[in-house]
């Protein structure tokens, strides 16, 4: 019998008992082992068998790209909250390269076959004719000139410019290559066309389109490929039909007008152009697909209404959909942009502008500003005019209409000789520098007797002769004579130096594109090559010779005149306030350039006459009806004495005896400023009208901004 205490017995208990151990923990450890490789066996089961064709989909296909995001535009509204431009939600088409693969061609031109189908025009800037006999579209399709960092000119190779390089077209030893041959290679490159054959319009435009794409696939061009705008739910649903890869659909916002008028003034918006404009834009961090002011107030105001872009990283698929995407930086709206107009008196200048020339047998061009005292456009009407709405669609014929020239602003951009409208300048100049006295007389028989030879005496418009007349009747009357004489004792450099300081010959300041003009003497004569004669010191004084103003000027002058002599800058912008409308972010702040010295008596001598012209025969029956006192002057101002043409002006202020608002009329090919006094009268009408300045605002449930 094994003695149980025996130390050998105790040492192979002992080690039998930790042999157990041992099993026991094994066999967890491989039990263990078995579980999680059972596990990861599963897990791989799960991700390669069951899930691993979208695996392997997405993992091949799927990618982030950063994008810029423009942001939302801001609103234009008239002085008294009136919308004038807002946005409107619409479609566009954007073509993303790399979803299309292989199949891109095909694609593309079922893409193509719809746009057909629907009359959905499409971008495409290939400097190539659209049908046969192909040319090039720019005189210089292979380079450029552009700023460097440096600001020197230098020159840049276009994509076209690379693609004959690189085919070594372009070298010195050979001729240029043709439209025709550039097209030819580019549509065998692209695959479009066999060896052999030539492309017909439909590989033309396809090739436009392939054009685009290898622009940003080679970073020629850095923005995303906006195909087409504006597209409708009928295109959309097509384009749905054919389930084109790479073809996106997003939502955008376009320009919206609530009006008709002030076309010249609100502008338009566009693409940035490439070279100078798309530099500029790049600086300020633009998208280079961005939607810029490109004429008018959308331009001027460009900054304040775009407001800043934003960026997101966007995740997609095959068919490059967008799967996802996270903000980097959020885009942030435009501010809204309130001008100085009053849309209302804007809408009346406009169609009286239009209804007089209808009365005309030949109607030609039409220009009318009204400002208030303090340079604030009140109103800014050239015609022929244009709808905003349709401008696109009627380019062609806007642009290509010399004649009328419905898309120049004649009201900034329009340059005439004041006629008789200068003469309160030039009886200011003689009057303050001593040239003349308040009571001194000038006797006028209808002819200026001064120079002894018949022939260098030139007549007053009123043959029979206005007798004896002093300032205040002179400038009733338009006293050529009284003119002549006044003018030439007082000198062209004083003339010139009163004009200047009333900003005649000078720009206005106004926000918009405008004309400079010049005011008439010596300097502005050696810049057309022509002597000056004391001679013309006379005509000059009445506001001929090479005296050139725009409508706005020869406003803001008498603006000028009856306010005392504070001469301001014109302007548009009346204040700038949130996206939301919460706070008013800027105001624009009127403080005069500088102010003319005008002696109180003079000024009221020079007012009386404006003050009786508006009272004779022919201008009571306009302005006695209205409910305030006017002061006007009447203009003839000869455009070409060979052919024996004029212009007629018209400028006038109200009220009387103490001025708000002051007007410049200019009809081409008028027969005199007298026929423009209708015109005054129902644009002061409408401007002191009870109920005008608020119409269209107080109607139920309507927001006043």
């Amino acid at each position: 019998m094994n003695n149980p205490f025996d130390p050998v017995h105790i040492q192979e208990e002992k080690a039998e008992r930790e042999a157990r151990r041992l099993k026991l923990r094994s066999n967890l450890l491989i039990t263990i082992f078995c579980a999680i490789l059972a596990g990861f066996v599963a897990v791989l089961y799960q991700t390669q068998i069951v899930d691993g064709a979208d695996y392997r989909s997405n993992s091949t296909v799927r990618n982030v790209q950063p994008e810029q995001v423009d942001s939302v535009r801001g609103e234009i509204l008239d002085r008294y909250g009136r919308v004038l431009v807002t946005n409107e939600v619409s479609y566009n088409v954007t073509l993303d390269y790399a979803a299309m693969g292989s199949a891109r061609n095909d694609i593309l031109a079922q893409l193509l076959d719809v746009c057909r189908e629907e009359g959905v025009e499409w971008t495409s800037d290939l400097p190539i004719s659209a049908s046969a006999p192909w040319t090039f579209t720019t005189d210089t399709p292979f380079s450029f000139q552009q700023k460097n960092s440096e600001g020197e000119m230098e020159t840049r190779s276009t994509f076209l410019g690379a693609l004959a390089r690189k085919r070594k077209w372009l070298a010195d030893d050979k001729p240029v290559p043709s439209a025709e041959e550039l097209l030819t290679a580019m549509c065998r490159t692209f695959g479009l066309i066999e060896e052999g054959e030539e492309p017909d319009y439909r590989d033309r435009e396809l090739a436009g389109v392939l054009y685009e794409l290898y622009l940003r696939l080679h970073e020629v061009d850095n923005s995303a490929y906006l195909f087409a705008q504006g597209v409708d739910m009928t295109f959309i649903s097509k384009v749905k039909e054919r389930a084109l890869a790479g073809v996106r659909i997003e939502t955008a916002t376009t320009r919206k007008y609530e009006t008709g008028y002030a076309a010249h003034v609100l502008g338009f918006t566009g693409k940035i152009d490439r070279g100078a404009e798309w530099d500029h834009y790049k600086e300020l961090n633009y998208p280079m697909n961005a939607t810029v002011g490109k004429e008018g107030v959308e331009l001027a105001f460009e900054e304040q209404l775009h407001g800043v872009s934003g960026s997101r990283l966007i995740e997609k698929d095959d068919a490059g959909n967008t799967i996802s995407q996270e903000w980097r930086k959020e885009p942030e709206p435009g501010d809204n942009v309130v001008l100085t107009l009053d849309m209302a008196l804007q809408a009346t200048t406009e169609d009286l502008l239009a209804q007089y020339a209808a009365r005309q047998e030949d109607p030609q061009g039409m220009a009318a500003a009204v400002v208030d005292m303090s340079g604030g456009v009140l109103a800014l009407a050239s015609y022929p005019t244009y709808d905003l709405s349709t401008f696109r669609e009627n380019y062609a014929e806007l642009s290509t209409d010399t004649k009328r020239r419905p898309l120049t602003n004649r009201a900034t951009m329009g340059r005439y000789a004041p006629g008789s409208t200068f003469k309160m300048l030039t009886a200011l100049a003689a009057l303050d520098s001593g040239t003349i006295t308040t009571r001194e007389r000038i006797d006028c028989t209808g002819r200026y007797r001064f120079y002894p030879n018949p022939s260098d005496q030139p007549f007053c418009w009123w043959k029979p002769g206005h007798g004896s007349e002093n300032v205040t009747d002179a400038i009733k009357d338009s006293c050529d004579v009284f003119f002549y004489d006044v003018g030439r004792r007082t000198g062209i450099a004083t003339i010139r130096e009163y004009a200047q300081k009333f900003g005649l010959g000078e720009y206005t300041g106004i926000e918009i594109p405008e004309d400079k003009g010049h005011v008439a003497g010596p300097e502005t004569s050696a810049l057309y090559d022509q002597p000056w004669y004391d001679g013309d010191t006379m005509y000059a004084a009445i506001g001929q010779g090479n005296n050139l103003f725009s409508p706005l000027q020869l406003a803001n002058y008498i603006a000028t005149l009856v306010n005392g002599g504070n001469h301001y800058q014109c302007h548009l912008l009346k204040e700038l306030k949130s996206s939301d409308y919460s706070q008013v972010t800027q105001t624009y702040e009127a403080d005069p350039l500088h102010t003319v010295d005008i002696q109180p008596e003079h000024l009221a001598l020079i007012k009386q006459g404006m003050y009786d012209l508006s009272k004779t025969a022919t201008m009571a029956r306009w302005f006695d009806p209205l409910p305030v006192e006017v002061g006007c002057k009447t203009g003839t101002a000869e455009t070409s004495a060979k052919a024996a043409t004029t212009n007629a002006l018209f400028v006038c202020f109200a009220p009387y005896d103490d001025p708000q608002v002051a007007l410049c009329l200019v009809a081409e090919g008028g027969d005199a400023g007298g026929s423009l006094a209708e015109l005054a009268a129902g644009i002061l009408a409408q401007y002191f009208s009870t109920d005008s300045s608020l119409s269209g605002l107080t109607e139920e449930n309507t927001l006043l901004h």
